[in-house]
């Protein structure tokens, strides 16, 4: 009888010892849980304006020397986004801003930033001025009457900040360089991307 319970004592301090030692390997938690604990890290929202095309195009292949043509810069939003406009209506957004750099001797007139919508959303208390869809920037530019001939190069840079219902996205940038050539006076002028600047065919200035 007493041989058993020293057997049973001996066996229930092996357990003991043996879960002793396993704890001792476990990492602290601060508290006892029979389920197991999962972290998760915060993650913001997934940026957007890799989706948003911005694209530009000028009304006329080539240029000549001394003329004025049309240029424009256009932003495709898909459905379910939307841009803030030039003026959003809240300072805590991010303004449409289109800056243009043109080569050396030629002129190029202000922007103009197309109508807005105004809608509201989720994250504002107060409606704000979006782009959707499609967005067109327009300006002119004027060749030198006596420029060289040859390529030249209108850069434009567009900074946004796109948008869904719930939140907002950090904002982004895009750079284009509008290559058009330069031809002297008595070479003709065609008229192109007619979609957006109306008319066709050729012209003289």
């Amino acid at each position: 009888m007493k041989r058993d319970f020293r057997i049973r004592l001996a066996l229930a301090l092996l357990l003991l010892a043996t879960a002793r030692t396993a704890s001792a390997h476990e990492p602290v938690t601060g508290e006892a849980t029979a389920e197991p604990v999962f972290v998760f890290e915060a993650v913001g929202p997934e940026p957007q304006s890799s989706n948003i095309g911005v694209n530009g195009f000028f009304s006329v292949d080539p240029a000549q020397q001394g003329s004025t043509f049309q240029a424009a810069v256009v932003m495709d939003i898909p459905g379910g986004l939307h841009v803030n406009s030039n003026r959003p209506g809240q300072k805590f957004l991010i303004p449409t801003v289109v800056k243009v750099s043109a080569p050396k001797g030629f002129r190029v007139t202000p922007v103009t930033y197309p109508r807005a919508n105004t809608r509201s959303f989720r994250f504002s208390d107060q409606p704000l001025s979006v782009y959707e869809g499609r967005a067109v920037f327009r300006f002119n530019v004027s060749v030198p009457a006596g420029h060289p001939l040859g390529v030249e190069t209108v850069r434009v840079n567009v900074r946004f900040q796109s948008c869904n219902e719930e939140a907002c996205f950090p904002p982004a940038s895009r750079d284009l360089g509008l290559r058009i050539a330069i031809v002297d006076r008595n070479t003709p002028s065609n008229r192109v991307n007619t979609n957006l600047f109306g008319g066709g065919g050729r012209r003289r200035h």
